[in-house]
């Protein structure tokens, strides 16, 4: 696993991830994706995903307290480990939530991670969210929602410990500019 790089995306809902994560997969990288993980383990449980998100993040963080907080973070080094054993030399994760899991894929993949968070100033990020097509919050259920994932998931340990940073205050053009900086300096 030497010449294995797998790359973290993290940030805040609304931090353009996805805008990330997005670019990257055009350009051939594998995902695995974390909140896949819990995509799936509802679908088999026969829980239905509402549109305001509340019966994920419910979910999200039942199955954290009951299972342990390294439960999605186990289901994704299986898949990582499974694309690495196809041949993946580069791989992107899609969404570490918690200290937990960083620590965890540190010690997984010591050589290998790489952690990039997509940050934006705050005012800026809650009125991208609230003009998403999907997944639209209003300020008081973002605020909420950054309370929980802060306290509850350990979201912000991630996000400083990242190896770095892309501030996306600007277009998708400027985030993808500085990403392709980022990949050559990476070797990614």
């Amino acid at each position: 696993m030497d010449n294995v790089k797998i790359l973290a995306i993290v940030g805040m809902s609304g931090s353009g991830k996805s805008v990330i994560v997005d670019y990257l997969t055009e350009k051939g990288y594998p995902k695995v994706y974390f909140g896949g993980m819990i995509y799936k383990e509802m679908e088999k449980r026969g829980i239905v995903r509402t549109e305001d998100g509340e019966s994920e993040k419910k979910f999200r963080e039942e199955i954290r307290e009951k299972e342990g907080k390294d439960w999605v973070v186990r289901q994704v080094i299986k898949e990582t480990k499974d694309l690495i054993e196809a041949g993946q030399k580069r791989i992107i994760l899609d969404g570490v939530y918690s200290w937990t899991e960083y620590k965890i894929l540190k010690h997984e993949f010591p050589k290998s991670m790489i952690f990039l968070a997509v940050v934006v100033d705050k005012h800026l990020r809650y009125e991208r969210v609230a003009k998403r097509p999907t997944r639209a919050f209003d300020s008081k259920a973002i605020r909420e929602r950054d309370r929980s994932e802060i306290e509850n998931l350990e979201k912000g340990g991630p996000i400083v410990a990242a190896d770095y940073y892309i501030l996306n205050n600007g277009t998708i053009e400027d985030a993808r500019t500085a990403l392709d900086k980022i990949l050559k300096e990476i070797e990614f």
